[in-house]
């Protein structure tokens, strides 16, 4: 008996219908990619890229993980950005969070919750370097959204500050990073006017001269 069958229905009604308006689309799609945006966002089943935005398969270049973040140890991500960087060439990379965030909620409490403990660390030390602005947010929802944000504009910096990053811009190649976050609720996009496109928008410490 096959397993999952109704997902090859819903599979072969999906490309046919595509076939049926558009009868080379995906001849054509599987010769080239050539997305102007990475995507970085969280793994929340509800948040589908491609439509959210609006774009077309091969039009998004997309990494996912729980909460969104940029860990420079993570080779996983490392190597999506270095490939979409600097083989696509992809102009813009948008880190989008979205309110609500299970793995943010997590690292709010004191509980534990396994494995993912380790991960969730890197958004507590998010709180902790700016504690004295969410303690004073009485409201837990309110704390919870703003925690979003501010995770969202931290790995904004965290991608901006490694080499691959960096060296884009050394070459004069057009790269540009956003911070955003969706709304579950009303399936829009918040843009947290943190966009950083060159190496002066960063502070002198993080830095990195050109390669040798």
């Amino acid at each position: 008996m096959k397993s999952l069958k109704h997902l090859f229905e819903n599979n072969l009604t999906w490309a046919n219908g595509i076939k049926k308006d558009m009868p080379d689309y995906f001849e054509d799609l599987s010769k080239r990619q050539q997305p102007e945006f990475l995507w970085i966002g969280c793994s929340d089943s509800r948040i589908p890229a491609e439509r959210v935005v609006g774009l077309k398969p091969g039009e998004l270049f997309v990494h996912r993980n729980i909460a969104n973040l940029v860990v420079h140890s993570d080779m996983n991500l490392l190597s999506v950005l270095q490939y979409s960087v600097e083989v696509l060439k992809v102009k813009h990379v948008i880190i989008c969070g979205h309110y609500g965030c299970g793995g943010v909620i997590a690292s709010m409490k004191k509980a534990q919750f396994g494995l993912v403990d380790n991960w969730l660390r890197y958004i507590r030390d998010v709180y902790q370097g700016n504690h004295e602005e969410l303690d004073k947010i009485t409201d837990k929802n309110k704390r919870t959204d703003r925690l979003v944000e501010l995770n969202v504009m931290h790995q904004v910096k965290n991608l901006c500050h490694t080499s691959i990053v960096q060296n884009a811009w050394h070459q004069s190649q057009p790269l540009t990073v956003h911070g955003w976050v969706y709304s579950l609720a009303s399936g829009l996009l918040n843009d947290l006017n943190c966009c950083i496109s060159d190496q002066t928008q960063l502070d002198h410490m993080y830095h990195l001269k050109p390669e040798a």
